[in-house]
């Protein structure tokens, strides 16, 4: 039994590792398909396979290779970059790297390698930097590369080589251009040292010795030599050491030379100027020294370098640098943190070039005659400048560079008079000031850059920029402008390709700010306070590829979209206080329509409404806006028929009370003749008059009266339907101006108008009580209308009057009412005859 189950097993395995991809196995992370692979640290004691053979960049650093046998790299003939770095590499064998054809770059930093063959780097026909750097490599005899004539750059600091003896197979290396060999342990360098330079004067090598411990250089150890730059910083122990190894340069012949010590790394407490009377037997192109404490001298002891055409002093404490001789031909000036106290009021004809930066102790600028000079660096100074700027401060009107930024306050009360040449004009981070009481640029038409950002610049003036007619560049970022509105200050810049108007705190464009800037390629409105996207303002902006409004306040657009330019590639909408709600829905969805070309549009997200702050723009459904359209639809129409239903019911709320009573008692007898509506102050008539005799006449009649037949306890419009016109079959109703002036009479009128087209017959009878002036009838116009159309009766206080009054009224009840005419007259004729008696 166990070996069938051994079999099952192997087969169950065999069968898991044939479902996983190849690449589930590969150790390698593919930075760029197919080309380039980042295989670093991953634990390889060996090659990877799995590597497609079109790689051109492989990083295999800090794994534990430890032998690179022969052809170990043959399956990636393209490589070309290959970065071997930690490890643990002790031995390459011959041709270890053959097939690599098109290798340029070799890393081997870091290995312990001990073994070197003949053959360990052949193959490499294209190789042109090789860095050897902490191999362990005491001589460079042990390097076997004689053959790699391509090679441009080695690099074998950082070993255990005592000797600068350089082999005879550097004969070979034809194009080698830079040789490092610093932080090594040479301490004397001789004559025959470099003696396959002198045999190929046509190299032009760079040799980097620093960090060695020097305390000797043979005479004329470099007669005859030619370099391109000597690098020679924190070698020697001892300013005498140094003199005497300076001294023994004689005979050299070099593009650039480099002395001093590094900031880290001071070996010599006091540099004593007579250290620079040695390179007078050097012939020097450009010199640099660096990072020299408590020079003990003036510049003018630098007069064996009087012929250099430049001149760089950096971190070099000088006292000062005011008495440069006029004869010095010094085209290039680059001084660097010199701690000077102050600015050099500088007299040199031949100064082209000048850069003075970085030297915090200077508090102002003086004036200096430098005539050829074209371009000036005074960056990160903390200078201050009143009256800046003419050709007179210089001495020149050749000026084609000035940078004046990071600087202290700069006053500008000139207008560059003599600076016409100016291309490149830089104020950035300092404070400029009077810049918008006039046209301040007006004469620099051939300027092509100009930076005034973070200037505490407040632009209240539209001409700032007038006559920058050729001007590219604008950068004015960080300033403010007036009403916090970017208004029309760019109207001759008909060249601008590339504005910069980010913080600066804008909420508004002016309208047509951008119309003459056809050409303008990137535009950025960054960080400001912009509360919508309005196309409109980009419109002729024909030649605008990028358009940066991020960080700004934007919750939607306004106009149409479609005026954005059709150049327009990258838009920046990020960090935006987007609003995700279905009243700004097309501008999301154009959101989502241009997210190929919007900067990192998966990024964008909603700032409001609170429930959906946080949440992408591009997660916004326009359906959930059609749905919540349709729902507010229905509620409005369902709110909008229940108010209506709601005001109908309690307008006419008596009215269907009336009605409901109407059927109910449609069939029922009455119990009144007549329902008496009629003012409280016309109670006495009707008391009086009307019950006296229409209940007490022949033939008597009923009447409803409120204040004896109302049922106490019910509420009175329920009395006035239940009790007065359900069981009425008529409604008198007593007109007076009293009756007209009470809203419960008219109440109830209204109600009788009701009930008598419920009960379908002519119910209401009119008493006209009193003369009622037409203006006042007016008011109730219904009732107006009745009167004007009916017959009714009106009320004369006399003989003939009243008798006629009382049978026409009584006529009226008696209609629709069971009786016996023949008695009814014998009755009134009784009552007529005892009245007369």
């Amino acid at each position: 039994m166990r070996p069938r189950f051994c079999l099952v097993g192997a087969l169950m395995m065999a069968l898991f590792l044939s479902c996983l991809r190849p690449e589930s196995l590969d150790p390698c992370v593919e930075v760029d398909p197919s080309i380039t692979y980042q295989c670093m640290d991953r634990n390889l004691n060996e090659i990877p396979v799995n590597i497609p053979s079109s790689v051109k960049n492989l990083d295999l650093s800090f794994n534990t290779l430890k032998i690179l046998g022969s052809h170990s790299f043959s399956n990636f003939p393209e490589l070309q970059f290959l970065d071997l770095s930690r490890c643990e590499i002790e031995t390459i064998e011959d041709e270890a790297y053959e097939g690599l054809h098109q290798l340029s770059t070799l890393i081997l930093t870091g290995n312990p390698i001990q073994s070197l063959s003949q053959g360990s780097f052949f193959g490499l026909a294209s190789l042109q930097n090789l860095v050897a750097v902490e191999i362990s490599l005491e001589s460079l005899d042990s390097l076997p590369i004689g053959h790699l004539k391509t090679l441009k750059k080695l690099n074998v600091a950082h070993n255990l080589i005592h000797s600068s003896k350089l082999p005879e197979y550097f004969s070979n290396l034809t194009n080698l251009e830079h040789l490092d060999l610093s932080n090594n342990y040479i301490e004397t360098i001789y004559h025959q040292d470099f003696q396959a330079l002198r045999e190929n004067p046509q190299l032009n090598l760079s040799l980097e010795l620093s960090l060695n411990p020097i305390d000797f250089i043979q005479p004329q150890a470099f007669q005859g030599i030619r370099l391109y730059e000597l690098t020679l910083r924190s070698n020697f122990n001892s300013t005498n050491v140094m003199k005497t190894c300076i001294q023994n340069l004689d005979g050299l012949q070099v593009h650039r030379l480099i002395l001093g010590e590094f900031k880290n790394e001071r070996n010599v407490e006091s540099f004593d100027h007579s250290v620079m009377e040695g390179l007078c037997n050097v012939i020097i192109d450009e010199f640099r020294l660096t990072f020299v404490e408590n020079f003990s001298g003036d510049i003018t002891d630098f007069n064996c370098l009087a012929n250099v055409s430049a001149m760089s002093l950096v971190s070099v404490y000088l006292n000062n640098l005011e008495h440069i001789p006029k004869y010095f031909k010094w085209e290039t000036l680059i001084v660097t943190r010199c701690n000077l106290v102050k600015f050099p009021s500088l007299d040199l004809p031949f100064i082209k070039h000048l850069s003075f930066t970085a030297n915090k102790e200077t508090p102002s600028f003086a004036d200096v005659n430098l005539p050829n000079l074209t371009f000036l660096d005074l960056h990160k100074n903390d200078l201050s400048f009143k009256g800046c700027c003419t050709s007179s401060h210089f001495g020149t009107s050749m000026l084609k560079h000035l940078d004046f930024s990071f600087n202290g306050v700069i006053i500008i009360s000139k207008n560059f008079m003599g600076l016409e040449q100016l291309e490149y004009l830089d104020f950035q981070h300092s404070t400029l000031k009077k810049t918008t009481e006039y046209s301040v640029f007006l004469s620099l038409e051939n300027l092509r850059y100009l930076d005034i950002s973070y200037t505490n610049t407040k632009i209240d003036f539209n001409g700032i920029f007038y006559g920058l007619t050729s001007l590219n560049i604008l950068k004015m970022a960080g300033n403010s402008f007036k009403d916090n509105t970017l208004s029309n200050v760019f109207t001759n810049m008909t060249n601008l390709t590339f504005l910069d108007v980010s913080k600066c705190q804008l909420q508004h464009l002016s309208w047509g700010v951008f119309d003459t800037l056809h050409g303008l390629l990137l535009l950025n409105m960054s960080h400001n306070n912009l509360l919508l996207l309005d196309p409109f303002h980009y419109k002729q902006l024909h030649s605008l590829k990028t358009l940066d409004c991020s960080f700004n306040h934007i919750e939607t657009s306004k106009g149409m979209l479609q005026h954005f330019p059709k150049s327009l590639a990258f838009l920046n909408l990020t960090n935006n206080s987007f609003a995700c709600t279905c009243e700004h829905q097309n501008f999301l969805q154009w959101i989502k329509d241009q997210s190929p070309f919007l900067v990192n549009a998966e990024q964008m997200t909603c700032a409001t409404p609170a429930e959906m702050k946080g949440s992408l723009v591009l997660d916004f459904r326009n359906a959930t806006c059609h749905m919540h359209k349709t729902i507010i639809t229905v509620s409005v129409i369902s709110v909008l028929v229940v108010s209506t239903i709601a005001f109908l019911v309690y307008k006419f709320y008596f009215h269907l009370m009336l009605l409901a009573g109407c059927k109910k008692h449609s069939s029922a007898e009455s119990i009144y003749d007549a329902f008496v509506i009629y003012s409280s102050h016309d109670e006495d008539w009707v008391r009086n008059e009307l019950v006296k005799n229409l209940e007490e006449g022949v033939p008597p009649f009923q009447l409803c009266l409120h204040y004896r037949d109302f049922i106490p306890g019910v509420a009175i419009a329920a009395n006035i339907i239940q009790e007065g016109f359900h069981k009425s079959r008529k409604v008198i109703v007593v007109v007076s101006r009293h009756f007209i002036q009470s809203r419960w009479c008219i109440f109830e009128y209204e109600i009788a108008q009701t009930w008598q087209f419920l009960s379908s017959h002519s119910g209401i009878i009119f008493i006209v009580l009193e003369k009622v002036e037409k203006s006042l009838l007016k008011q109730q116009v219904e009732l107006y209308r009745l009167l004007s159309r009916n017959t009714y009766l009106e009320w004369e206080d006399n003989a003939l009057g009243r008798h006629i009054f009382w049978r026409r009224l009584k006529k009226a009840l008696l209609d629709g009412r069971a009786w016996n005419p023949e008695g009814t007259a014998e009755a009134e004729d009784n009552q007529e005859a005892t009245t007369s008696t």
